[in-house]
């Protein structure tokens, strides 16, 4: 007896990807649209092939689902330095964020690769365990910061961190406690959501070990090889203890035997447990691009338009899966944050539900001006505009206020106007500095005094 198709359905709108992305245009379009079903498909590997032609989705289980208008939002995928290494995890959603947890509470050492936001918070956090990690750039967080800023936060890495965690005011989703099915190899590894801001709350990040940081930073190099422990052997080569100090030690060799060894660039070998690979990540446009003409961006991402359409009619993207290739703000940049992605969520099903209806769209405000506040090393920072003077040139200036271990203040002036900031600690400056830069008043006449702590600019400027 055949066995039983699973069921086809047919609805105006179908979303694909259970991110931040999805779940916010999926409950937009529920607003929109109160009586219609709205159709949110999750866990990529159901997703087999969009075919744009009769306008359905063919998901893994073998259904179809047609659609008048679809929204494509699933996601990025890490980027692994080394596919298939068991000893090399990518920390990207929930399911390898507690992977990385359980692995954690054996180690005595482990290596982190990588120089973004995860890598940030990780180090940050980690307890008990020896870390090296290793950046391919000068300064830490050059996505986020300048070496100034960098320098201020590292101060903090080394100190010990006895102080309470930041409160945090914000929207947690979560998903339901569900039993593992048993998973295939291939579909474990990168398929669920990405993290959001708070992803470590609430994960006790612990080693075996008693002290709280230790940590060493190697910057201006990347992974040449790994090996695991039987290969090291064979190849006689040295691994180097974990630095105890930054005086001239004498180099000696590590006793320990390591599962896992990374030779870096700099010629330098360390042994460790295991190694935290967080490189970046890339659009998941994989599974949506058999038999379909998307137009892409450099990055690999679908390209979208002003309205988050793409090159193919009735298709929409959000999220990290798109490149934004519309003519940007002066003062706005994408970047693949959490922020963002719900952003263009919220946007993307206000423009579905527009053209449905047949009415016009305005650009979203939050287009105007770039702005993301998060969390590093429990400081809350804040970075607005071009904050790390993108696109400028050489024709800009920065000005700088810095009380260590308490705050960092940089303001970045293009012709005595205000184009991007930096905020680290409890400035009480976002608001000011917002508006500042999205009316472009000219500022020249204030010039140092703009970030004289004893001025208070609320009074100025409001």
């Amino acid at each position: 007896m055949e066995a039983a198709r699973p069921p086809s359905t047919a609805g105006k709108f179908v979303v694909v990807g259970g991110g931040i992305a999805g779940v916010t245009c999926a409950e937009q379009l529920a607003i929109h649209f109160p009586s219609e079903d709205i159709l949110l498909v999750t866990a990529s590997p159901v997703i087999k092939a969009v075919t744009n032609f009769k306008q359905c989705i063919l998901t893994g289980d073998g259904s179809q689902h047609v659609y008048k208008k679809l929204c494509l939002c699933a996601g990025a995928k890490p980027k692994l330095i080394c596919e298939g290494n068991p000893y090399v995890l990518g920390i990207r959603d929930t399911d390898s964020a507690q992977e990385f947890q359980k692995q954690l509470t054996k180690a005595k050492r482990i290596m982190i690769i990588g120089n973004g936001g995860i890598a940030l918070e990780l180090v940050y956090e980690i307890e008990g365990c020896e870390v090296i990690w290793a950046i391919k750039d000068k300064a830490i967080g050059n996505t986020f910061f300048d070496a100034g800023a960098a320098e201020f936060l590292t101060s903090k890495l080394i100190a010990e961190k006895p102080e309470a965690k930041i409160a945090h005011k914000r929207t947690r989703y979560t998903t339901e406690e569900r039993k593992k099915e048993a998973q295939t190899k291939g579909s474990a590894g990168n398929m669920g959501s990405a993290l959001g801001p708070d992803w470590h709350e609430g994960l006790n990040l612990k080693g075996t070990k008693e002290f709280s940081h230790k940590i060493h930073i190697e910057t201006m190099c990347e992974v040449k090889k790994i090996y695991l422990q039987e290969e090291f052997r064979i190849s006689r080569k040295k691994s180097l203890p974990f630095p105890r100090d930054h005086h001239n030690q004498p180099v000696t060799t590590d006793k320990e035997v390591w599962p896992v060894y990374v030779e870096l660039t700099s010629e330098k070998i360390y042994g460790c447990d295991f190694i935290v690979s967080a490189t970046g990540v890339t659009p998941n446009t994989e599974p949506f691009l058999c038999g379909n003409n998307f137009d892409l961006g450099e990055d690999g991402g679908l390209k979208v338009d002003d309205h988050m359409h793409t090159s193919l009619s009735d298709i929409y993207a959000a999220g990290d899966i798109c490149t934004a290739s519309w003519q940007p703000s002066p003062v706005w940049q994408q970047m693949r944050l959490w922020t963002q992605a719900r952003q263009m969520g919220w946007y993307a099903a206000k423009c579905m539900a527009a053209a449905t209806l047949g009415q016009s769209t305005d650009m979203d405000f939050s287009f105007e001006l770039f702005a993301h506040v998060t969390k590093f090393f429990n400081y809350k920072v804040v970075l607005l505009g071009k904050y790390n003077a993108q696109g400028l040139g050489s024709d800009h200036e920065l000005m700088l206020r810095c009380t260590k271990g308490q705050e960092y203040v940089k303001v970045v002036m293009q012709n005595g106007r205000m184009m991007g900031a930096v905020l680290i600690g409890e400035t009480d400056l976002e608001e000011t500095f917002e508006n500042l830069i999205l009316n472009q008043m000219d500022l020249s006449s204030y010039g140092e005094d703009l970030l004289d702590p004893n001025i208070d600019l609320e009074d100025y400027f409001d």
